[in-house]
């Protein structure tokens, strides 16, 4: 089949474009290169810069598809609350461009890389999918406006559609600088620099983190699916979170705590309906999953270190 990443140079694209060429697919990646890297792009993969704010330069990149993954976006919190016209136009406006494009070209599906930030602070977990969302960020009611646009595309203008609701994603090739950067890479690049873990507030808030392998899968199995289609929504979670302060102490080094952050709590995936609809489940536990992301820091600790 032939399927076009959108976002495929970024973090958890690039993983995605690098599975679906594995398994013999055609892939054409649609990045704008703002976040996205063009060491990321894969050599058998097709690549239009464009930015999908743009329909009309986003419209080529739909011809010929099968299905989408649209993952690109202008992540975090920070970000949108920094710079929210910007992140609107791209997490907002680029959605609806991308479900165009798809429209007007033919495709089938799209699959919709969604974020439980559109929770908000609940305080009853675990997190399932028919709880009201409470976004406490523009970036969060950026990607569940998201979310409802595909429920719309699916029920107006023939498009089947799926919202995959991910849990921070982590795992090698994340971000450690910039707008997409979490706390597991930010931990990591300050222990390879010889600097003090920098938590905020108090560091017990705990995060439902999930390797990307098992995100990857998830999207493959979402797009293959024959029970959504209809814009539904599925956490895609580890279900089991852990406290910033438990992932310091793994790194290990000295601790510095910061200023909180507008942030939810505590989050934790309920994920049975990812099994009963996609059948999946997370397969690569939280300390496996750092495990191998540490490693992968330490192996491309040059990369990271400060050089004065």
């Amino acid at each position: 089949m032939k399927f076009l990443v959108t976002g495929g140079a970024g973090f958890i694209g690039s993983h995605l474009v690098e599975t679906l060429i594995k398994q013999g697919n055609q892939v054409r990646i649609l990045d704008n290169l703002s976040t996205g890297k063009r060491k990321n792009l894969h050599p058998k993969a097709e690549f239009i810069e464009a930015d999908i704010r743009n329909l009309d330069q986003t419209r080529p990149a739909f011809v010929g598809i099968d299905g989408v993954f649209h993952v690109a976006a202008l992540p975090r919190v920070q970000a949108s609350i920094a710079n929210p016209l910007e992140c609107n136009g791209s997490n907002i406006d680029g959605t609806l461009n991308v479900i165009w494009a798809a429209k007007e070209a033919g495709v089938k599906k799209i699959v919709y890389s969604a974020s439980s930030s559109a929770y908000g602070d609940s305080k009853e977990l675990p997190l399932k999918e028919t709880m009201k969302s409470d976004p406490i960020s523009p970036y969060a009611l950026q990607k569940y406006v998201g979310e409802v646009y595909m429920k719309l595309a699916a029920m107006f203008w023939g498009l089947e559609t799926v919202s995959l609701r991910y849990f921070n994603v982590f795992g090698p090739n994340m971000a450690a600088e910039g707008a997409y950067v979490t706390v597991i890479a930010i931990f990591n690049r300050q222990k390879l620099n010889n600097q003090p873990l920098t938590a905020t507030g108090d560091g017990e808030q705990t995060r439902d983190f999930t390797y990307v392998d098992d995100v990857i899968r998830a999207n493959l199995l979402a797009m293959a699916s024959t029970k959504v289609g209809q814009g539904e929504v599925i956490n895609i979670g580890n279900s089991d979170n852990r406290s910033v302060n438990y992932i310091a102490k793994v790194i290990g080094g000295p601790v510095e705590h910061i200023a909180a952050r507008v942030e939810p709590r505590n989050t934790l995936a309920d994920t049975s309906k990812a099994k009963e609809l996609i059948g999946w489940q997370p397969q690569v536990s939280f300390d496996e999953g750092l495990k191998r992301t540490i490693k992968w820091y330490q192996d491309n600790a040059n990369e990271f270190i400060t050089r004065k």
